[in-house]
């Protein structure tokens, strides 16, 4: 506590919407604390129903301006905004793939930027960002560190900027039964029965579905299921790294997964090498799609994206084998593809795989629902720090959750309304190794 006479740093913040039921206004008041301010709450209205909105006005305290802005630039994060909000401050970045010291570092929630006396919503909403001015539209956008230049006019320090939480209430609604605390107890069923409801709605909106996928996928007997969301038409973009089209691909080739018999569980003789001759058929023949077109890949997730037109980002790592001739080896160029990739995204598929789960919701803005289903609740707890509480988490086999998801969009759609979907197909008569 302060000496007594010391004299404070004051200032007025408020805080809109459904700041109790979506527990706003709690995290607020520990977020001042946390940074060692104080406050005193002056005025609060509480809405009389579900649907009213609610008002607070806050006096913060603390011993200095640096204590302030610190406490300024947490609780702006949660949505508040000071009382006597001016334009906001910016300057120009003085050098390339670097933003000046104070510059304001942007969340995933819907932004707005207080402009020439004009609220203005900032575009490519997008987490751990700095905020650009383009001058001849007076736009504001979302732009990462690298891509930062010299003489960029960057958004500093913490007025005239408001964040506007996603609704908690109303989302709530669109998911039923979903809510994002990770638990084994959930009625999974019928929290698959909301998500394939939700990809109906999202295909007849013309919004994209993303999916992010790793090699279980493969391993536990998915792919099939796979392959029919994407001729279904439930998939427009594929996120994966070079594991898990090297595994499709040496499954469709030769029935294995890392030597083992997906169909039968059994290691097949001198199996190991399948992975290395799958990727090494397609290097042969200069890429994926070259390899569907030639007909050496003939069934498999990877045939079914070339297939139907679907966009697919194979993101490299260190310990790749091989890698594809696909696979982008520079993450900074397949983040940039990624990026690209998300526009109008509506919904995002998070499937056995903690890295591009996380890359793909930290891309991602807080109003568009992912569902991450893994075994392991690290995976988990770790994708839902990085997402909105509309980053869902379902601690299950990916194979069990497909096979339900695809059972419940027969229902919803029955199968009749869509083209035949045959699953990967084992090439019979392949010469390489069983």
């Amino acid at each position: 506590m302060p000496a007594r006479g010391c004299a404070m740093v004051t200032e007025v913040i408020t805080l809109e919407g459904h700041i109790i039921d979506s527990n706003l206004l709690a995290r607020v008041l520990d977020e001042i604390l946390a940074a060692g301010g104080e406050f005193e709450i002056l005025e609060i209205h509480i809405g009389r129903s579900r649907d009213d909105r609610s008002h607070a006005l806050i006096e913060l305290r603390t011993e200095s301006v640096e204590g302030m802005q610190k406490v300024l630039a947490r609780v702006g994060r949660c949505g508040a905004i000071w009382l006597e909000s001016g334009d906001v401050e910016i300057r120009p970045a003085d050098g390339d793939g670097a933003f000046p010291p104070d510059f304001y570092v942007t969340t995933d929630q819907q932004t707005f930027v207080r402009y020439q006396g004009e609220w203005l919503e900032v575009r490519g909403q997008e987490m751990d960002c700095g905020l650009v001015l383009n001058p001849a539209d007076r736009s504001f956008r979302c732009v990462p560190i690298t891509k930062v230049r010299r003489g960029d006019p960057v958004v500093c320090g913490q007025r005239g900027i408001k964040v506007v939480p996603a609704d908690r209430h109303r989302a709530k609604g669109l998911f039923g039964l979903i809510s994002a605390d990770i638990s084994a107890d959930k009625p999974m069923y019928a929290v698959i029965r909301s998500c394939a409801s939700l990809l109906s709605q999202v295909r007849s909106s013309g919004k994209k579905v993303l999916l992010a996928g790793g090699p279980a996928i493969v391993h536990s007997g998915g792919s099939a299921d796979v392959v029919r969301l994407i001729e279904r038409g439930y998939v427009q973009v594929l996120f994966a790294g070079n594991a898990l089209a090297a595994h499709d691909i040496e499954f469709s080739l030769y029935g294995t997964s890392m030597g083992v018999y997906v169909e039968k569980g059994t290691s097949a003789d001198t199996g190991r090498d399948n992975h290395l001759r799958a990727i090494n058929e397609v290097r042969r023949a200069g890429g994926i799609a070259q390899a569907v077109a030639q007909g050496v890949l003939t069934g498999g997730i990877l045939h079914a994206c070339v297939r139907h037109g679907v966009p697919y980002i194979l993101a490299g790592s260190v310990r790749d084998d091989g890698p594809l001739p696909d696979t982008m080896i520079n993450t900074l160029a397949a983040r940039d593809a990624l990026r690209a990739s998300i526009v109008d995204v509506g919904f995002a598929l998070l499937l056995a795989t903690g890295v591009h789960s996380i890359a793909a919701v930290h891309l991602l803005p807080a109003w568009v629902p992912a569902v991450c289903v893994d075994l392991s609740p690290t995976v988990l707890s770790k994708v839902a720090e990085r997402g909105s509480f509309q980053t869902i988490g379902l601690p299950t086999d990916v194979e069990a959750f497909l096979r339900t998801l695809v059972e419940a969009l027969d229902e919803l759609e029955p199968a009749a309304q869509h083209p035949a979907s045959e699953g990967p197909r084992l090439t019979s008569g392949a010469t390489g190794p069983r």
